[in-house]
């Protein structure tokens, strides 16, 4: 028989600690008087018939939550390019969503750049993602010769070209090749000083990386926003292996979440919308109010992430 004492103390044990631990204030209000955040989307071109069709149907499935903006990636060494142009050229035509369209630097000359970006203009594409860009073959990077060299002057050139509006990329762990996080954060300010909008982040799984590096960018004299881009998770294996690439940290406990579910679809999905939601929610409690999404054009996990934020359809968007 268990001594009553030692059951009670058994019992108090708990709640003693429940007790004790820090209290965490809460979320932020999700009333209908709460403003949601603004959101943006990221699509890639599709390459062929078929991954078409579910490009377009991943546009209409999110056209609704109204964007503030769709973007459309560039391949590596502008390899897309004919094809991002196109997307990006019907987007503008055909729906009411403002495209923006991926530039970079590899591969062509000032002159060459300039014109596909006149060219987006002439087409009603008003705002670019201005990259530096990844060479083909994931070689080490070289600057074309009479090319931008680099994003800040990419910037400086589009500038020059039409008053567009220019987003650039931001690093909370750092671009795998720089020199340092100062040297990152420099070249950053120096994007933005050259005429850019704002920046949108790589991807990133620690919340607290992401609010360390806004402390660093202000100090930097940093003050255009920086949106955090978010990857929603779904096929961890897949991540881990693009993010070891990339220089993102993948947390332990991301790994634990997806133990167990390669065979298991449903599921994973489930995970990745709880993962995914508890990150933005956080965001939203550090005062965040603007969100990036790479949808890897599946979304419905993004549609259900947004619905949580309380991102609402509005009236159906032409598309």
């Amino acid at each position: 028989m268990i001594h009553a004492d030692a059951l009670h103390a058994s019992t108090l044990a708990p709640l003693e600690r429940w007790l004790t631990s820090p209290r965490v204030s809460g979320l932020p209000d999700q009333s209908a008087a709460a403003a949601p955040p603004a959101l943006s989307f990221e699509f890639f071109p599709p390459k062929t018939e078929g991954l078409e069709a579910q490009f377009w149907a991943c546009i209409k499935r999110l056209a609704p939550l109204a964007p503030r903006f769709v973007s459309v990636t560039y391949g590596a060494g502008g390899t897309t390019q004919g094809r991002t142009h196109a997307l990006v050229a019907r987007l503008a035509a055909e729906t009411t969503l403002p495209p923006a369209a991926h530039l970079t630097c590899v591969g062509a000359t000032r002159e060459e750049v300039d014109e596909v970006a006149r060219r987006y203009w002439a087409a009603g594409v008003r705002h670019i993602v201005a990259l530096r860009g990844d060479m083909p073959g994931g070689v080490d990077y070289v600057p074309h010769p009479g090319g931008y060299a680099y994003a800040a002057d990419l910037v400086a050139g589009l500038r020059r070209v039409a008053d567009f509006e220019i987003s650039v990329a931001a690093y909370p762990e750092t671009h795998p090749t720089a020199a340092s996080p100062a040297a990152d954060l420099d070249n950053l300010k120096r994007k933005l000083d050259a005429g850019a909008t704002r920046a949108i982040t790589q991807y990133f799984f620690d919340t607290t990386t992401y609010l360390r590096f806004l402390d660093r960018a202000l100090a930097a004299g940093i003050t255009a926003p920086i949106v955090p881009g978010l990857l929603p998770v779904s096929n961890f294996a897949q991540v881990a292996k693009f993010s070891a690439a990339c220089g993102t940290s993948v947390p332990a406990f991301l790994g634990r979440m997806f133990e167990g579910l390669d065979d298991d679809a449903e599921t994973r999905r489930m995970v990745a919308t709880v993962v995914a939601a508890e990150q933005v929610r956080l965001l939203q409690a550090n005062g965040i109010d603007e969100f990036h999404f790479y949808t890897l054009n599946r979304p419905d996990l993004v549609y259900a992430i947004a619905h949580i934020l309380g991102v609402r359809p509005k009236a159906p968007a032409t598309v």
